[in-house]
């Protein structure tokens, strides 16, 4: 069975000595914030992570959730105790507002905690995640009231929540949805309609489930401005705010899923269950979209979980499995063969794997910081740039991240070999696991065209400029040590790469759109890898200095610095690649009749 242990030394690296997370404490919106508490956070999180999460991951996926008759959902067994041990140890709480009982915790500490729990068990940490963005939601459309109902239950874990966007003709083109929502007279409405893969819909966890339900009003618009979004508990809270008389929406099936078994992915039907308008009338999509961003991160953050997960299975693997001999003669002649290790494709897979994992990890640390940032930083500047800085990298990190998590995933199943393949050893539950994150919460082909089609081009390029001064400002600034000169050397190539790519959209974009949509994934693929060659630009300072003062494990920062010459040489040249791809335009592609796609 599959090994975890939360990668709690790189995290802490990465807090402490990249985004240097502990000089804010006492500073606005970090006023929360104890710099010696940092570690032992963390240290618990990742203890509770590989002792009480991991140890359910192989056995839930295995049994998976039941429906039974009623309609009601059964997890796999040991999920709501650990649940329930999360939400009594405050693990729930973290980074939520003090006034519904949160902890106000940087997000940087929230989003490396989430990674712990989503790579020790991704279908069981889906239903504390789902969660979260239900009560960024409420936080920011909610009345005074609703806040009051469903905020502190939500924040203590007491009740979960869960978004309820796609229907069975609709899925991410939302315009065509046909839920709707009739006035009660009450300032109630009664909501119907089905809607299908409702991650965590229906299970026996909590006490109450909350649904954020999109729907239409009788008087809607057509099309995506017509949508309305609705708080729809499954348990009307009685005058007490406790869970009362059971709401007339149902779960009608849960899917047979290729992969994260022990999340229950529901068909959810409404029969006029009583509901509560939130944000607004037609306004549904942009509260939605509080959710999605916030989903889209952490589903990103998926991604790493389960490349970190299948990496050290991977690695360990190398260490211990025997098979022929080194090319440059044998390493240890007393045994049979040497180890996998010896081997340079082994060791590519497995360094291209940790060059990516790790690089990844930084990226999503910082964006935890940026949102942080984005709130509380001091100027107006700091946080308009912060802002700016989400919105661009939010669907690099789901894309980006989630490739990631698949690619790392497979290769280190690669290492095992026919073992891999063996449902027993658990590499083929990482791929698995990891292939879903790439579709849900908008595909990341999707992703690509947000990217292309709305955050490159707001607010005039204002983000993507930002970025590109902050890449040129850094790589100026790196240490002349020789590692740190040389990953700034093809970061610079890189970025250089990247400004030509969206140039190039500028000018052929217009004339011709389907030049922006062919384009879309490959310009993606670009501002993700610098964007994680800036993580290694700075991980690779942090660790030179280290080294130079004699501080910390010098064998951790020597494999730092290596594994960052290793993004330089090896993932950074693509760049080159996907902007000659990417500038072939979409004539060829779209050239192809559509019934030749068929072939005879």
């Amino acid at each position: 069975m599959a090994d975890y242990s939360a990668p709690l030394r790189d995290t802490l690296f990465n807090l402490d000595q990249v985004l240097k997370l502990g000089d804010r404490a006492g500073q606005p919106g970090f006023e929360a914030l104890d710099a010696d508490m940092i570690e032992p956070i963390l240290t618990e999180a990742g203890k509770f992570a590989s002792e009480v999460f991991a140890p359910l991951n192989a056995s839930g996926d295995r049994q998976g959730c039941t429906r039974h008759d009623d309609g009601s959902v059964t997890v796999p067994d040991g999920f709501a105790d650990a649940y329930r041990q999360m939400c009594e140890g405050g693990w729930t709480t973290l980074t939520a507002p003090e006034t519904y009982g949160g902890q106000a915790l940087p997000h940087a500490i929230g989003v490396a905690v989430e990674e712990f729990l989503s790579g020790a068990n991704m279908s069981l940490a889906m239903y504390p995640g789902l969660t979260d963005g239900a009560i960024r939601a409420v936080v920011a459309r909610g009345s005074d009231e609703q806040k009051a109902t469903y905020l502190a239950k939500l924040t203590s874990g007491e009740w979960t929540g869960t978004m309820n966007l796609t229907e069975p003709h609709a899925g991410t083109d939302l315009g065509l949805l046909r839920s709707r929502a009739e006035p009660n007279g009450d300032g109630s409405y009664a909501v119907s309609g089905t809607k299908i893969f409702i991650s965590c819909g229906e299970h026996d966890m909590a006490s109450n489930i909350v649904h954020l339900v999109l729907a239409r009003l009788p008087d809607a618009p057509k099309g995506s401005k017509g949508i309305s979004m609705f708080i729809v508990p499954k348990f009307l809270p009685d005058e007490n705010g406790e869970p009362g008389e059971r709401n007339s929406l149902s779960c009608g099936s849960i899917e047979e899923k290729m992969g994260i078994h022990g999340s229950c992915t529901c068909v959810m039907n409404y029969d006029g269950a009583k509901g509560w308008l939130i944000g607004g009338e037609h306004q549904g999509l942009a509260a939605m979209f509080i959710m999605m961003n916030a989903a889209r991160l952490w589903v990103g953050l998926q991604g790493l979980g389960q490349a970190e997960v299948a990496y050290q299975n991977g690695a360990s693997y190398a260490l211990d499995r025997r098979q022929g001999r080194a090319l440059t003669g044998p390493v240890e002649p007393d045994q049979s063969a040497d180890l996998l290790v010896v081997h340079p494709d082994v060791r590519r897979l497995l360094m291209d794997a940790r060059a990516k994992t790790e690089g990844l990890r930084a990226l999503i640390l910082w964006t935890g910081l940026l949102t942080d940032l984005s709130h509380h930083a001091a100027t107006e500047e700091e946080r308009t740039q912060a802002d700016d800085l989400i919105q661009l990298l939010t669907p690099v990190v789901k894309a980006v991240g989630t490739d990631i998590g698949y690619d790392v995933s497979t290769q280190m199943q690669q290492v095992w070999g026919g073992h891999g393949y063996v449902a027993e050893n658990g590499m083929e539950q990482f791929v698995r696991d990891a292939r879903i994150a790439m579709i849900y919460e908008g595909a990341n082909g999707i992703q690509a065209m947000d990217l292309v089609g709305r955050k490159l081009p707001m607010k005039g390029g204002r983000a993507i400029q930002s970025f590109f001064a902050l890449v040129d400002s850094e790589i100026a600034d790196a240490a002349s040590d020789g590692a740190v000169r040389e990953i700034a050397e093809a970061l610079g190539k890189a970025n250089g790469e990247l400004k030509a790519a969206a140039m190039w959209l500028m000018q052929n974009a217009p004339e011709n759109p389907d030049n922006a949509g062919s384009a879309a994934y490959a310009i993606m693929e670009i501002l993700g890898l610098v964007a994680i060659g800036l993580m290694w630009l700075r991980m690779a300072n942090a660790a030179s200095a280290a080294i130079e003062a004699g501080e910390g494990d010098k064998a951790f920062m020597e494999a730092k610095l290596l594994c960052a010459r290793h993004f330089a040489q090896s993932e950074l040249p693509d760049v080159g690649a996907l902007r000659r791809k990417l500038q072939a335009g979409a004539e060829v592609i779209m050239a192809m009749p559509a019934e030749s796609f068929l072939r005879a």
